[in-house]
């Protein structure tokens, strides 16, 4: 994500002259060059990753240097609203004094509805977003009708769930295409819907899923009281614990370090991925069940989020040093099972930016080619894939390989 905005650049010069710092002297505290700092300070863009470096030279929050000021203009997204459209219609009807001017769709048995919920996880996490996109529609349809027609009693109340449930993949699917008002309607319908039923457990996953929401929108504090709020609500007592509960917990204790780790608050992310470490280790191994928590959970998830902590500090030896190592080696691998696509393909994102970092770029595009045959329409939604080719192709003194020309293609990045 970047940032344009005078407000922003006031505010980096006004904690730079508090901290008595010339500007070159906290590019030199950052590890980055005076006139990256200049030009923010300028009202320039700068990538959030930047901002996190100028908050640590600065001794401050990274939040604490954003600034509310006019956006820009929104360019492109014609064709998102257009493909979008019939799911934004399901999701998000137009509502009037006396009515809700919703479609309404056709109840479906509860197995079925179930089934189908299941069966959009796994189109997700195959990285089939044109399918999730299609089915979602009837999907919301269809769990409100089951919701709406069912009788009174326990019938009514395990449809309630079906439809807080759907709309919980929703909300993960839009917020993965950075789809993000519709993504937090979904969610929030989702999470009144679980707590309504006192679905405590599918709650909290949809908790889960809004604090990564906050997280994609630079809501670092807020994504952080949340999830520590609503972790002490679920913590589980480890002796009787369901792998559910437990990876719950486990996963708020992820979003808490990432946030706080973002936020130049880095004690609390330490503190937080001991908890996630505790949970991980009680779990053994991957844990995989979306009716209860958000992803797959376990050791090795754990260890790829704490590598991720070293990428967002700037150790790029680090992240190498451990990517492959321990718990991430093969034999661990083998031993604990696999995390999702999503978290797995985000590591090896890191991976391939510190590469980068180090001149590796040849190494750099081996990750980005293993990323692409397996999950090529994941990575065209990932900025932190167009940062690393951008910086990729900026570093290369020879004449571009084809699979160069071909990875900058498809991820609409310009030589």
């Amino acid at each position: 994500m970047q940032h344009a905005s005078s407000g922003l650049g006031e505010n980096v010069r006004a904690h730079r002259r508090t901290a008595g710092l010339s500007q070159e002297q906290l590019a030199h505290d950052a590890g980055l060059s005076v006139s990256v700092v200049r030009k923010i300070e300028q009202g320039g863009q700068a990538r959030v990753e930047t901002l996190h470096a100028v908050a640590r030279a600065l001794g401050t929050t990274t939040a604490d240097l954003f600034a509310s000021d006019a956006p820009g203009p929104v360019v492109g997204d014609e064709s998102n609203r257009q493909m979008l459209a019939e799911l934004r219609r399901a999701l998000m009807p137009p509502v009037g004094i006396s009515e809700t001017m919703a479609s309404p769709g056709e109840a479906e048995s509860l197995p079925e509805l179930h089934r189908r919920i299941d069966d959009g996880h796994a189109l997700y996490h195959a990285d089939r977003y044109d399918s999730v996109a299609r089915m979602l529609p009837g999907l919301l349809r269809a769990a409100e009708a089951a919701a709406v027609n069912a009788p009174e009693g326990e019938e009514q109340q395990r449809a309630q769930i079906a439809r807080a449930q759907a709309l919980l993949l929703a909300g993960k699917y839009l917020t993965q295409l950075r789809q993000y008002d519709m993504a937090y309607q979904a969610l929030a319908e989702g999470i009144r819907w679980a707590r309504e039923t006192g679905q405590t457990l599918s709650a909290a996953t949809g908790v889960i899923g809004m604090c990564w929401l906050l997280l994609r929108q630079d809501r670092f504090e807020e994504s952080e009281r949340l999830a520590v709020a609503t972790a002490a609500q679920i913590e589980p007592r480890f002796s009787s614990a369901s792998p559910g509960e437990l990876a719950a917990w486990g996963e708020l204790s992820l979003r808490i370090a990432s946030a706080a780790v973002r936020n130049n608050r880095p004690d609390e992310a330490v503190e937080a991925r001991r908890m996630a470490a505790t949970a991980a280790s009680a779990l053994d191994q991957e844990h995989v069940d979306y009716r209860s928590h958000w992803t797959t959970f376990g050791p090795i998830t754990a260890e790829l989020k704490a590598v991720e902590d070293l990428a967002v500090a700037g150790d790029a030896r680090g992240v190498l040093r451990r990517a492959d190592e321990g718990v991430l080696g093969p034999r661990a691998l083998r031993k604990c099972g696999k995390p999702s696509s999503n978290n797995w393909d985000r590591h090896r994102l890191d991976v391939a930016k510190a590469h980068v970092t180090l001149g590796s770029t040849q190494d750099a595009m081996e990750e980005l080619g293993r990323i692409k045959r397996t999950s090529g329409h994941w990575l065209k939604h990932q900025p932190m894939a167009r940062y690393v080719m951008s910086d990729l192709l900026k570093s290369r003194k020879r004449t571009l390989t084809r699979d160069m020309r071909e990875m900058a293609a498809h991820l609409e990045v310009h030589a």
